[in-house]
């Protein structure tokens, strides 16, 4: 399995107590959703490597896991700072008009009904998630907002914006 058939759902913080236990930052919308569990994928050089679950503690202010096997803090240090990940038919089912973020990429994108570009990939810089998109021969970045994106259409592979005036201007003028 790689990276591409999976969404990462956070990352290792730091080792939690001398018996391998770990806290995790859980980057989803709703941690309780994955209280029970039995196994996540860690993130290891380019691999991803199974991690079965012994327990996993979720509340408010922080999330700790027990992995089996990982049986003393030396153990635990390694994981710190590993990306986790579920594969992607772990994803609970959405209603009609929802999308996830990873379903964008490859989309063709119009701006008020004119054709932008396909959807490369995307970006995450602090609380903006942005759509990466070549026009032109330039990266173009969209910002992600229900007032600029106004329509994802999963089944014929659309998304309609309504992008600023000048915001694409910006991204095609000369750098001189």
């Amino acid at each position: 399995m790689t990276v591409d058939d999976c969404y990462q759902i956070g990352h290792v913080i730091k080792t939690h107590g001398l018996k391998g236990e770990v806290q995790l930052f859980l980057d989803v919308d709703n941690p309780l959703t994955y209280q029970e569990m039995e196994s996540m994928l860690v993130q290891q050089n380019d691999s991803l490597i199974p991690f079965f679950i012994e327990h996993l503690q979720i509340n408010p202010s922080k999330t700790i896991v027990k992995f089996e096997e990982v049986d003393d803090i030396e153990k635990a240090k390694e994981l710190i700072a590993s990306k986790l990940f579920l594969p992607l038919t772990f994803l609970p089912e959405l209603e009609d008009g929802d999308y996830y973020l990873h379903q964008l990429v490859d989309m063709d994108l119009y701006d008020k009904g004119n054709y932008i570009g396909k959807v490369k990939e995307l970006f995450e810089i602090g609380p903006q998630e942005l759509i990466s998109v070549i026009h032109q021969e330039k990266e173009i970045l969209i910002p992600i907002k229900d007032e600029i994106i106004q329509k994802v259409d999963i089944d014929n592979n659309r998304i309609d914006a309504d992008i600023p005036d000048g915001l694409i201007d910006i991204y095609l003028e000369d750098e001189n």
